[in-house]
Formats: C-alpha cells, sequence, structure tokens
C-alpha cells in the first residue's frame, strides 16, 4: 500500500468497532476474578454469574465462555449482599448475603435477616466450584427453597465484547443425571465443547435451566448446596470435592510462596500493595507446555500477549526469573516462520496476540496467531539478554540463540523496509491492528495539529528497544563465543543512537517526538513513549534529563501519576485510553529510564503517587489504567470504566520501581547484586528482601535509612552470592 493511500485511510477516524470494548453492566454490581490456568470465572459480589441482565461475567476457558448464567434465589428471592471479600491470595471470593423480606398470601412468611448465607467461589482444573452454606438464625424451624438458574451460551470472547455474528454454531442441553445438566456446543470451526453443571445434595427437581432444592433447617441448624460447572478441557482430572480441591488449591499457593522470594517494607499500606501485586501476577501466571507465563489481564486479556508478557517478565525479572524464561521459550516457539499478511506476520517476528475461540479459528478476527506488534520482537531479544546477565543460564541462552538471531534478521529486515535504520509498523490488511505500539488504539498516534498520522510509523520507543536488543545480544553472542557478531552489534547500536538523535529531538517543544510520520516528518507531540524510552538508554544524557525535568511538571504528572501526553496536546483527553491517561506499567517504565540516567530521587513523587492511587483502589490493585485527572484533596483517582485488574503489567509497576529506586543490579556470572546509590523514601522505611536469586546462589539482606544514608544488613548468602552497596 502506498504512503498516500495509508494517508487516506488513517484519515478516517473512525474507530474499529470490531475491537471495541463495551461498558454495559446490567446489574451494576462489582464483579471479582477468579482463575486458574487458562479457565477463569468472572462473577459478581453476590457469586452470581449473568443476574439481572449482566453480560461480561461467566466461566471462560481459551476465549469461550463455558458458563453465562449461575443464579442464586432464596425462597424465590433475590438474597441481599452483606458483604464480599476476595481473599489475600486471590483464590477465593466470600460473599455474605441472607434473605430478605418474604411474604406469603398478604403476610410475613420469613422475616429479613432470618438466614446467613455464606457463599464461597474458586476456580481449579478447569471448575468453578461453589459452596452455599446456609444458617438459620431464627427460633422456628424452617423449609426453605433454594432456586440455582443456569445457562452456557459458548459464546466467543469477542462476542461477549460487543462483536455480533451472522451466524453460529447450535447448542444442545441435556440431564445427566438426577444431579447435573450437560451443555454441548457444535462450532462453527468444527470442534465441540461442552460444558456439565453439578449439584450436591440431588436437587428436589432438576432442568435444563434451573435446580430446586430443598432445605429443612431447624434453629441454628446449617446446610450446604454446593456447585461445580466444569469445562471439558480435553485433560482428564480424577473427579474432586469442593474441599479437597480448595485444599489442593491452598497447598499449590503455599509451595509457591516459599519458593518465592520475599518482600517486607516498614510501611504497612505499601507492603498490603506489594502483597496484592504479587497475589494478582500469581493468579494471572498460567502453567503453559512452555513454562510459566504471565496472561495480560482478565476478562478481556487472559491468554498469551507477547507485548505485555516480556515487559511483565522485565519488570520482575529481579523476583522471578524463572518467569522470564517461560516466556521467552514460548514466543521463541511461537516466533512467525513465514509471510501471512492477514496475521501481519514476517520471518523472525515475535507474537502479539494469541486467540483460543471459535472466531479466531474462523478468522473471523485476525488473532488466532497474530503478530500486528512492532515491538515485541526488540523486546524478546531485551529480554533474552537481560535473562541471562541475571541467571548466567548459558545452556538456555543457547537453546533460543537461533531465535534471537531471527529476531535480529526481522529488525534488520521486514521491521525497517525503507533501509533508514528504524523499526516501523504499517498493517498489511484492514482487519489488522491501526497502531502496533504499546499505545494500540486507532488516535493514539497523531500529529501537533491532532492529525492522525500516515504510515508507516516510527515510534519513538520502539528505536530504543531496537537500540537495547542490540546491546542485549551482543552481550549473548560474547558469551556464545562469537566476539566478531557482538562487536558488529555494538556498533550497529551506536550508529542507531546517532541516527536517532538527528531524527528525533525536536527543539521546537524540547522533547522527542512521538514518532516519524511515513513521510519521515517528526510528529511534535510530547508525549509519554519519550520519557519511558529513556530506561533503553538510547537519549544523550543532556536530552534525557530535559526529558526527566518535563515530566515533573503539571503538563505530564497528574499527582497520580505521569500521564500518556502532555495536557497542552490537542488529542489531550484525560478520560481517553491513550491520550491522557495513566498507566501503571507506563510510570514503572519512566522510572527505570530515570534511574538509568541516576535520577532515582526523582522517582518518588511518581512512586508515592501510584502508592496514593493503589490504597485508594479496590483490593487495593492498580488497573490497567485510570483517568489522568488533576489530583484534588481529598478526592480519589478517577476510574477507566473497563480497564482490566488484575492485569499483568500494572501490577508489576510497584516492584518494578521499587527496584528502580533500589538500583537493584544482578550479575549472575559474577553472583553479585549491586545497589547502586539506593533510595528509601519514607513511603518504604525500611525493607527486607528474602531468598532473591542471585546466578546460581540467593541472598538476604535489609536496607534502612540512618539519617541521609542508606545502610545495608547482609543476613545471609547462599551458594556463593555477594550482596553490594555501590
Amino acid at each position: 500500500m502506498t504512503v498516500a493511500a495509508r494517508r487516506e485511510q488513517r484519515a478516517d477516524e473512525r474507530e474499529e468497532p470490531e475491537f471495541l470494548v463495551s461498558t454495559s453492566n446490567g446489574s451494576g454490581r462489582a464483579q471479582e476474578t477468579l482463575k486458574h490456568d487458562d479457565a477463569f470465572a468472572v462473577v459478581d459480589t453476590h457469586g452470581d454469574i449473568g443476574a439481572y441482565g449482566d453480560r461480561a461475567n461467566g466461566l471462560f476457558y481459551k476465549d469461550t465462555r463455558y458458563l453465562s448464567r449461575l443464579e442464586l434465589l432464596v425462597a424465590r428471592s433475590t438474597p441481599l449482599l452483606l458483604g464480599s471479600t476476595l481473599d489475600q491470595t486471590d483464590l477465593q471470593l466470600c460473599a455474605d448475603l441472607t434473605n430478605p423480606d418474604v411474604f406469603a398470601d398478604d403476610a410475613l412468611w420469613l422475616p429479613k435477616d432470618a438466614i446467613h448465607i455464606f457463599r464461597t467461589s474458586y476456580v481449579r482444573d478447569g471448575a468453578l466450584r461453589q459452596r452455599i452454606h446456609f444458617t438459620n438464625h431464627s427460633h422456628k424451624a424452617i423449609d426453605l427453597v433454594v432456586s440455582i438458574i443456569f445457562d452456557c451460551d459458548f459464546a466467543d470472547i469477542f462476542e461477549v465484547r460487543g462483536m455480533r455474528r451472522n451466524k453460529r454454531g447450535t447448542v444442545t442441553r441435556s440431564l445427566k443425571t438426577a444431579h447435573s445438566v450437560g451443555f454441548s456446543y457444535e462450532g462453527l470451526d468444527g470442534v465441540m465443547r461442552r460444558t456439565a453443571v453439578h449439584f450436591e445434595p440431588k436437587p428436589k427437581s432438576l432442568s435444563e435451566s434451573y435446580a430446586l432444592i430443598n432445605l429443612h433447617l431447624t434453629p441454628k441448624q446449617s446446610s450446604s448446596v454446593f456447585v461445580t460447572a466444569t469445562v471439558e478441557t480435553g485433560r482428564v482430572n480424577p473427579p474432586c470435592s469442593y474441599i479437597k480441591g480448595l485444599r489442593d488449591a491452598h497447598r499449590a499457593l503455599k509451595r509457591l510462596d516459599n519458593e518465592a522470594t520475599g518482600i517486607l517494607v516498614a510501611n504497612p499500606e505499601l507492603n498490603s500493595v506489594l502483597k496484592r501485586a504479587q497475589a494478582d501476577l500469581r493468579l494471572l501466571t498460567t502453567e503453559t507446555e512452555d513454562g510459566p507465563y504471565p496472561y495480560a489481564g482478565t476478562p478481556w486479556y487472559s491468554t498469551t500477549f507477547g507485548r505485555d508478557a516480556l515487559i511483565t517478565a522485565l519488570q520482575v525479572l529481579w523476583l522471578e526469573p524463572a518467569l522470564a524464561r517461560g516466556v521467552l521459550k514460548r514466543l521463541a516457539r511461537l516466533q512467525a516462520t513465514e509471510f501471512d499478511s492477514e496475521a501481519d506476520a514476517q520471518p523472525g517476528k515475535i507474537l502479539h496476540e494469541m486467540r483460543g475461540g471459535e472466531m479466531a479459528a474462523l478468522r473471523e478476527i485476525p488473532f488466532a496467531r497474530y503478530y500486528g506488534s512492532v515491538d515485541s520482537t526488540p523486546l524478546f531479544v531485551m529480554v533474552a539478554g537481560a535473562y541471562l546477565m541475571a541467571t548466567n543460564d548459558r545452556a538456555f541462552c543457547a537453546e533460543i540463540w537461533p531465535s534471537v538471531q531471527r529476531a535480529l534478521e526481522w529488525i534488520d529486515g521486514p521491521g525497517d523496509p525503507d533501509g533508514d535504520g528504524f523499526v516501523e509498523y504499517a498493517r498489511e490488511t484492514d482487519n489488522g491492528l491501526a497502531n502496533q505500539g504499546w499505545k494500540d488504539s486507532f488516535d493514539a498516534v497523531f500529529d501537533h495539529q491532532g492529525n492522525l498520522a500516515n504510515g508507516p510509523i516510527a515510534l519513538v520507543e520502539v528505536q530504543g528497544y531496537v537500540y537495547a536488543a542490540k546491546h542485549a545480544a551482543a552481550h549473548m553472542a560474547a558469551h556464545l563465543g562469537d566476539s566478531r557478531r557482538a562487536v558488529d552489534l555494538r556498533q550497529q547500536a551506536e550508529s542507531l543512537k546517532a541516527k536517532f538523535e538527528r531524527k528525533f529531538w525536536c527543539d521546537e517543544i524540547g522533547f522527542y517526538a512521538l514518532g516519524l510520520d511515513g513521510d519521515k516528518n517528526p510528529l511534535r507531540v510530547r508525549s509519554s513513549n519519550a520519557a519511558h524510552m529513556l530506561f533503553t538508554g538510547l537519549a544523550s544524557r543532556d536530552r534525557a534529563h530535559r526529558v526527566a525535568s518535563e515530566i515533573r511538571t503539571p503538563d505530564f504528572f497528574s499527582g497520580w501519576g505521569i500521564r500518556t501526553v502532555a495536557t497542552s496536546e490537542s488529542r489531550f483527553n484525560p478520560m481517553s485510553y491513550h491520550n491522557g491517561s495513566i498507566w501503571p506499567h507506563d510510570n514503572g517504565m519512566i522510572a527505570a529510564g530515570l534511574a538509568h540516567y541516576g535520577l532515582r530521587d526523582r522517582i518518588q513523587p511518581i512512586f508515592d503517587g501510584l502508592l496514593a492511587a493503589a490504597l485508594q483502589m479496590e483490593q487495593r490493585r492498580l488497573p490497567e489504567l485510570f483517568c489522568g485527572f488533576r489530583r484534588r484533596p481529598n478526592r480519589a483517582p478517577i476510574l477507566y470504566p473497563v480497564a482490566c485488574a488484575p492485569q499483568a503489567w500494572a501490577s508489576g509497576a510497584m516492584l518494578h520501581m521499587l527496584s528502580s529506586m533500589l538500583g537493584l543490579e544482578i550479575n549472575g556470572e559474577l553472583r553479585t547484586l549491586a545497589l547502586r546509590s539506593p533510595r528509601l523514601p519514607p513511603s518504604v522505611g525500611s525493607i527486607s528482601i528474602e531468598g532473591i536469586r542471585v546466578g546460581e546462589g540467593s541472598a538476604d539482606f535489609t536496607l534502612h535509612s540512618r539519617g541521609e544514608r542508606v545502610v545495608l544488613d547482609v543476613t545471609d548468602c547462599r551458594g556463593g552470592a555477594k550482596v553490594i552497596m555501590a
């Protein structure tokens, strides 16, 4: 496609409706997510699914909804919510409910609050399990009718998001036993999908859409009803009771806790935010055939994403190096091997997104294996080099080196089609993403007048990724004995640095351009992309300091965090997805950039702003993004309505910033952990870290403030590890 044709195409500012996330929510009840590996459930605070027309919740497995309704009625009435809590491990949702006033023949038959209902839910091994525990707190015996309404539509997750389809497969419902109902769906892709819903005790009446269970409760007596919705995953799991499944889940979590690096800070509020972040990352991490992999976020992005997982792996490499290994291995296996314009794929390119639903299989959406991200490929090389530096895992380095070389070939070949030295993007078909950087909404890349940019587009941060990728690959090549290749890669990186300064710095705005458009004109827009790029080391020192100063001004810094674009820009909108909102992961990358240029003291306001925001959020959880309004006294941050929560790189943001403030650098080969000019702001106090991996060793240490100094106390080192202040 010519530049002129792309200009005409990009001039149409209509948003691609097929990828829009609907904000509709029938009941207005808050939602919580329960997840284990490829299955997750979005339930409301009552523990219901699909009550009052809620369309976005359900039990999902590999991009298909296997349960679309599960609603509890007591005495044919909706219970009242007393309280609902997601436990600290993200394992169980616990809802306390009670009955409303129930009338029969115009007389009060059951007074409010007579029955306490404790409803707990969790997901494990492809099943949603619920225990509904009833206790009679009245002074008389009660014959209670419990109704459970259920259904399954096998909707593709893109249908749930709001897409409409002209044709879909057939759902069949049938009674399997006196305790269970089966659902099956013969998809247009030829795949048969099945769900079973099981009840215990045996219902008095069971149909294809509801179960009636009669409970006789004497005063103070309790009784439980168990509901299990099981996805047919193709993996054979032995029959499992609610209690056994819960016990096994707790044991698995305890084992992971024992293996994880421990963090304890003096500030209890910060401690709770970090614990929630670690629990959310564990929730989102799926055990794949390639190892642990952080899925991007729930509910819309609970699948393999390239960019999101690579950035998450970088954020927590100091805590969980095994996560980076799993991400690299999986993305190496899924690396593109041929040209496919429908999938925006070229040989050597790293995956953007992978979907397992019916619509992807039928190519109604292009995301079965979709490669439309310009940054996943250099990020892959960056993470590979960072993993080697932290672990000295040379065997794995040698294993993925061919994939790294293919990625470099893409960077120098299809990634730079005009050979000007800058990696750029332009989608191959109208079905792909119009923008292919991390800001991938249709209107995220524009010029100073607000006109949407014409492609191919070379984004500022992507050039930073390429620069860092060349240095990372040089490090890998040197360890593999190819010194000539290492020298060549370093020279390529420095050549890019000189070109970058000439083309991307804009004296008119005192900032790096957002990118270059298809005519190689700089997009003179002050955006977080330029500050985000600093952590790669591509910027010159004096200009990096100018960017660092600019992002501290009210144009960028809202008090909660740094906005994605400055308030003075033409498309600034604090309620937009990418043009004025605040993304925690973006702020974490900016903080890493400040640390790279020795500006750790400037991280504290950003860290404290995000901490204050997290303390105002539900579950003290930072979402994918929130609105970029100015922070006002006694006001909470304004939420973005369909932001994912939890979301992997949002969960990793505070942990990333913490490592940047500590100046933490791990050298696996030398088995040293260096703390370079660490900062401990009052919001942290002191910090203790236990079991941090240093190459093949590990260490425990504590940092605390003594006046203006930060004092290191190393409590234990194992396997030859050393902790030093530098």
